[in-house]
Parts: C-alpha cells; structure tokens; sequence
C-alpha cells in the first residue's frame, strides 16, 4: 500500500471542526454518496449535517482514513500530533497563515515547521489548501461547491489554486473527472508525490498538472518515469514567471533562454506535454482519455461549410498542427461519395449534398483517413435542445462512429463554440470512444499536446542537477576558451598581449588574416572593441589604438564558415542546466531562432534540436553553399556540456560557434563561475 493510499482513497473520513466549513465536508460526502464511515468530532455542538459529533479523537469507533483538520492554525498542529498518535490514514490541513503567509507573519514558517514535525511520517495535504476530491470512490474533503460526479475511471487533476480547481469541475466539456486534489503550500507532500499515487489508480487514464513551479526536481523526474511506464500522459499548464534563469546579465544566452525555459525544457524531457489555457488543458485531457497520445499532429478536417472548412485553416497557424494534402486515390474516394460539384482539400468542405445520408457521410469520413493521419475532426454544432431538435445530426455521430471503425483511426467531433456542444452529447461520444472536441482553437492546442507527448525527448540519464547559488565570476575570454577547449572544443590559434610590440609578435605567431579583440568588456563588437581581417602587423597597431582597452587577444580568423551558431548553457536552480542553442553572432536577435534542453543531452538530442531552428536551412547547405559539418557541430555542443558536467558553472556561452564544412570553432567564449570555484 503507498503512503497516500488511505488519505486519497478512505474507507472512513473524520471531519474535525464543525464550523460552516467542516458541516460542508459532510454535506458534500453525503451529497455524492460516500458509502464508508463518516465521523465528526466537535467538544460542544449538537448535530452537524445529520451526524451526532464526538467529543474528542478518542471516542471514535475506530481510525479514521482520511481526516479534514477544519481548525484554526495552532490548533492544526495539536489535532495532526494527536492523529499520528492514533494511527490515522492522513489529513487535509485545511487552515492558512503558515510558510505561504510568511511575507505578514513571520510566525508563519515557525508554525509550519511545528506541523512537520508534528506529522512525521503520516501523510498532510496543504495546509491552505481546500482538500481532494475523489469521484471514482465517491469520497470527497472539499469544504465547498463542486461540479463532479461519481465516474468508473476519468483524469486526474492537481492543483494549487483551491478556486481554480473549483472552477474546474463545473466544466460541462464531457471530461470525466476522477480526482482533484489541491496541493497548498505543499509543506510535506509535493505535486510529484501525489500525481505518483494518482497513477497509480488504474481508473485514473490522464494527469493535469497546474502549477507554479516545480519543487522537488527529483521527485519530479521520478513522477514523469512513472507516467512513461504506466503510458498514462501527463498535461502540464504553468503559470507565474521566475527569473531564476537569468543569472547573467551580459549574455545572450540568459535573455534567449526566458524565465519559463527550464520549466518548458523538463516538461518536454519528461514527455510532458505542456498547455497556455485552462481551455487547452481540458481539451488536451478530454483527448488523452479518449484516444491517447497522437503519434503526429497531422490530422483531417470535415465541414459542411467553407466558412468553417476556413477558420478550421486559420486555427492551425503558429501551431504544431498540419493538414496533408489529399492523394489520388483520396481524391477518387471522395469524388464518388460527393459527386463533382465539391473542390476536395483539406480542410474539406463537403457541403449539404450529403446532409441527412449516413453511408455517404460514412464514406467522405473514411475517405479522409489514411496511414497519415492521426486525428480527424468532423466540425459539428449542435443546435440549442430547448428550442430546436437534432435528430439529423445523429446521423452525422452514427457516420463517425462507422468511420472510425472502418479506418481504425480517431474520428473525433468538433463544435466551434462551447456552447455548441451539450454536455449530455459530449458525454455520450465519450462513452462510444468518440472525442468531443470544443472550441477549434482549443482543438488545434489539445492536438499539438497529444503529439507532443509522443514526441518527447527519450534520454535516459537523470537530469544534471543544478549546483550552489553563489554569486559569479567571469573568465577572461582566452581564459574560458582554454577552459573549453581542455574538453575538446576547437577553438582558434591565439595569442595575448599587452604592448604595439608584442601586439606585432603576437600577430606574426598566429599568422593572418586575424582577428584583434580587446579583452575587460563585455560586449565587445558595442564597444568598437573587436577588428577583423587585419592583413598585416601595422593594422593591427592600429585596430588596437583605436580600442579602449590596455590588454588584447590576437586570434586566426576563421574564413570558411557557412553559419553561425549560439551555442549556451545557463544553470537554473529550480530545473538543471539549460542549454539553448540558436542563431549566432549579429542573428541571435534578429531571427530569434532558438531551442531550450535540459542537460545531459546526447548527439541524437542535439541533431533533432539542431533540425528544429530555421537556420539549419544554412547549416544544410542553403542554395548550393557548403554543407557544415554536423558531426562537429554536435562534438562542440557536447565538449560544452562535458565541460558544464564536471564544473557545475553557471553559465557558458559560445557566440559565434563558427560553423565550416570540416570543424566547428568558437569564435566567442564567456564562462561565469561561482565564486566557491
């Protein structure tokens, strides 16, 4: 048995306290039909919703599962030792002004370090959080409204926002519901631990995570394996911003990388698919339970209006979604189902010539399905049931549903609006393996994460823990390329100097044309700081007398690059190291063209990663230019993170990595170590 196994799952709930909140606790478990014990203790009142209290912890019949803890803060911790002493499941703590209000009480993290200890090993949810609700066994600790009903198996949601979850469970989209737990301040029991024991109720097929941030990374890790082996899909909807990923000012890499990057890149690592809306991450859930992670976001659509064949093409720009355009022997399908006054595309206008015939509707669905596709859509809008009839459209699920089984592909049905779609339709779908899809945005946003759990990252290595959160120093530039290039990053022939004499030794040793760079500055090229192609000893005299600096790098210029790449690694304490890579040198903020991983990363990570940036048309060799070399591209990123591995700095930027048909060089190198180095 797990550790969260009798709170999320009780065979008998205690509510103590018997104020509005705890008498809710009981209506609800009443309301939805709770079969186990159901207990209230209280030292004075009468009857609570029916129940006759006890008058304290030690007259109960028996121990109690799962128990709500509706009392003030101080008291919480009292009732929590007194429940561990008796052996109790587990508890909600439902009370606020702990760790979470520390900002207006300072007695707040004191009081929850109390309840820690007072807890020990059973387990607590919250405190500040509004409890779990349980639809599969019909057992609720929720002290408020909620929209759920009893379910055989459904999603499983988590949350920190009591309101949110609230919110979530008045939806009307035909989403069954298994759970919903809200987390609070997490003080003992986090998201990973949690969403691990949801998973592990073989009635829960999907998990909904809406959260923060991520706490325990490890734990988080863990949580993600779990879901990979179970094949049970997990939709994340972050919110609020950190900047916890931009330690270092003077990058590029700090800025591409964002606040949310880390977060976005663990997600991704872990086959997490990840939403923007409280609309997407419905949809995306209600589509996991039916039909399951899609193995692409190619999909077909089906109207019987251009208007809608049109905005169902609009819905899809800027996401992950396509149409692929039909074959021939597509066409000749829907040719002899339609007859010859429909153009054939997709999106697919069928028009009303079929309306009302089901064999046809049935063939134009099949029709539409081949070895590409991974979903299709039929666009369908119900009419208002309490002032017009729908019988016709009956049709149109029969013809589907056939479609469906004929292909052996998911058909689903989409309406435009919400409302456009009745719950108790969107249930039935649901019922006959049918996805009820509402809102066409929201459609092409739940496709895009259905796909993008498949696609996941595949790395098996445990991510690169994150080191101390000192303050930095930063090399020198040769210093940081001498660091680099001792893990394998080529880099060019170089010297220093400080004087016009050895300036002109220095150019004579690596030999022109050259480069000449100041060294003490950050920005460089801003400062008029950096010379190149310099032919002769004289100019380069010259290009340093015009500098504002006493101390220079001399380097071979490198003249056979056929791109330039951002090549960075920035280390985010709440997710690992990021490493970004993108567009470099005077692009890295024109194009903004880049992609965020989480170390460590392997060759096969980097090539997909690299295949992602719309500069690899350039790296491939675009209009006949040289093809670079990839294999030593994916060799430079590696010595970075070989580099980054052993160091643990935070942050390493090599802008530009000059890329060439036969090497890879860093023409540009910063590191910021922490000051305990």
């Amino acid at each position: 048995m797990g550790r969260l196994d009798r709170l999320l799952r009780p065979r008998s709930i205690l509510v103590v306290g018997g104020g509005t909140w705890g008498r809710d606790v009981l209506l609800q478990c009443q309301k939805i039909g709770f079969a186990g014990d159901l207990w209230v203790v209280h030292p004075t009142k009468g009857k609570i919703a029916g129940l006759r209290p006890f008058r304290s912890l030690a007259e109960l019949p028996g121990v109690p599962d799962a128990v709500f803890v509706g009392v003030n803060r101080n008291a919480t911790i009292d009732v929590v030792r007194d429940l561990v002493g008796m052996g109790a499941g587990g508890a909600i703590c439902f009370a606020s002004g702990f760790r979470e209000a520390a900002g207006e009480d300072a007695g707040g993290a004191h009081l929850q370090a109390e309840l820690l200890a007072a807890a020990g090993d059973m387990p607590i949810i919250g405190p500040n959080c509004y409890g779990l609700l349980n639809y599969a066994d019909g057992a609720t600790l929720w002290p408020d409204q909620h929209g759920g009903v009893p379910v055989d198996n459904g999603v499983a949601l988590i949350t920190q926002s009591s309101n949110i979850a609230i919110n979530l469970t008045m939806q009307t989209r035909g989403l069954p519901i298994a759970y919903v737990v809200t987390a609070g301040n997490q003080a003992q029991t986090g998201f990973a631990e949690i969403g691990m024991a949801l998973l592990d109720d073989p009635r829960v097929t999907a998990l909904g995570l809406h959260i923060e941030g991520v706490g325990d990374l490890h734990a988080f890790q863990k949580l993600g394996a779990l879901a990979k082996q179970k094949g049970k899909p997990i939709v994340v909807l972050k919110v609020g911003t950190s900047e916890q990923a931009r330690r270092a000012t003077m990058s590029h890499t700090a800025s591409l990388a964002g606040s949310d990057a880390g977060a976005n890149a663990l997600f991704a690592r872990l086959g997490m698919g990840q939403a923007t809306s409280l609309s997407g991450f419905l949809e995306a859930l209600k589509l996991l339970h039916v039909v399951g992670p899609l193995p692409s976001a190619q999909i077909a659509s089906m109207s019987c209006s251009g208007g809608e064949a049109s905005l169902m093409a609009d819905a899809a720009v800027g996401t992950d979604v396509s149409y692929p355009p039909l074959t021939a022997d597509q066409q000749a399908r829907l040719r002899s189902a339609l007859g010859p006054m429909v153009a054939l595309a997709n999106p697919l206008d069928y028009h009303t010539y079929i309306w009302g015939d089901e064999d046809a509707m049935t063939a134009t669905f099949g029709a539409m399905m081949d070895d590409r596709t991974a979903l299709g859509l039929v666009v369908l809008d119900f009419p208002r049931p309490d002032r017009c009839t729908s019988e016709a459209w009956d049709l149109v699920i029969n013809a589907v549903a056939r479609a469906q089984k004929l292909t052996g592909k998911p058909v689903g049905l989409l309406s435009s609006l919400v409302e456009t779609m009745p719950e108790d339709v969107a249930q039935r779908l649901v019922a006959m393996g049918i996805v009820p899809m509402c809102g066409m945005v929201e459609a092409m946003e739940a496709v895009s994460v259905a796909a993008m759990i498949v696609q996941a990252d595949t790395i098996a290595a445990s991510i690169l823990a994150p080191g101390g959160d000192d303050d930095g120093i930063a090399l020198s530039e040769a210093d940081a390329k001498q660091a680099l290039a001792a893990h394998g990053l080529q880099t060019p022939r170089s010297a220093r100097a400080a004087t016009p004499e050895g300036l002109a030794d220095a150019a004579n040793k690596v030999g022109f044309p050259l480069v000449l760079k100041g060294e003490g500055l950050a920005h460089k090229t801003e400062a008029g700081a950096v010379a190149l192609n310099l032919a002769d000893a004289e100019a380069v005299v010259a290009a340093a007398q015009a500098m504002p600096c006493q101390q220079f790098l001399v380097e071979q210029m490198i003249t056979d690059t056929t791109a330039e790449l951002l090549i960075g690694v920035v280390q985010d304490p709440a997710h690992g190291f990021v490493l970004t890579m993108g567009a470099g040198g005077v692009l890295t903020e024109l194009l903004e063209d880049s992609v965020s991983l989480l170390l460590p990363v392997d060759a096969a990570a980097i090539d997909r990663a690299l295949a992602s940036l719309r500069i690899d048309r350039l790296l491939s060799g675009y209009r006949g230019a040289p093809v670079a070399n990839r294999t030593a591209i994916i060799d430079a990123v590696l010595a970075i993170q070989s580099y980054v591995t052993q160091e643990k700095p935070i942050e390493v930027e090599v802008n530009p990595l000059l890329c060439c048909p036969e090497r890879a060089v860093a023409a540009d190198a910063l590191i910021i170590t922490r000051k305990s180095q």
